[in-house]
């Protein structure tokens, strides 16, 4: 398959890109600093010139999306519109957008989080902008054109990033950001749609 992956340059997009080249798929890149495929999601016309420049393609993958991690007395509206502008609106303009654009039988899979089911101080723009994303898969997945499917892959932290995360993410158990990778294989390859891949 000839896939697109926004946000391939972090943690989790880069093993993305591993798991699926691994398996013979052709992946287009995409993130913010991307020299070849810059995009910037929370941007429309960014989201347009970006599927534009793709070409071809039979699924779309998203690694990326940004919230702010703030005490709830700390939050701004500015700080509650960016974390739907940014992890929740360029998610759902990627599927919006890409479903007359990818193959009639193609995929997306979004990324959501574990937030979405375990809370935790600080963290309730992540708790919203992972719950919305959850919601919209399952109601786009009745929607959507042909035969066309989407799925999200909602992983708990990775071992690969407890040094930074391991004082808000305590007692929970870690996974290697591969197994959240493995979930976007099953996701792209599979034949499920409406569905979170639990990742923990």
């Amino acid at each position: 398959m000839r896939i697109l992956l926004v946000g391939a340059t972090g943690l989790l997009g880069r093993s993305v890109r591993e798991v699926l080249e691994e398996r013979g798929h052709e992946v287009v890149t995409a993130s913010r600093r991307d020299p070849g495929l810059a995009v910037d999601i929370t941007d429309p016309d960014s989201i347009t010139a970006l599927y534009d420049r793709a070409g071809p393609l039979d699924a779309v993958a998203v690694a990326a999306g940004g919230v702010p991690w703030k005490p709830f007395g700390e939050l701004t509206a500015p700080d509650v519109r960016g974390a739907l502008g940014d992890k929740v609106f360029g998610q759902v303009e990627l599927v919006r957008q890409g479903a007359g654009r990818i193959a009639e039988d193609g995929s997306f899979t979004l990324v959501s989080g574990v937030l979405a089911r375990e809370p935790l101080p600080t963290g309730s723009m992540a708790s919203l902008a992972n719950g919305a994303v959850e919601a919209f898969v399952r109601a786009a997945a009745i929607e959507l054109p042909h035969r066309q499917r989407v799925n999200a892959v909602s992983a708990t932290v990775f071992a690969e990033a407890m040094d930074a995360y391991e004082a808000t993410f305590a007692g929970y158990e870690a996974v290697p950001v591969r197994r959240a990778a493995l979930a976007y294989v099953r996701s792209v390859e599979g034949r499920r749609t409406g569905h979170v891949f639990v990742v923990e």
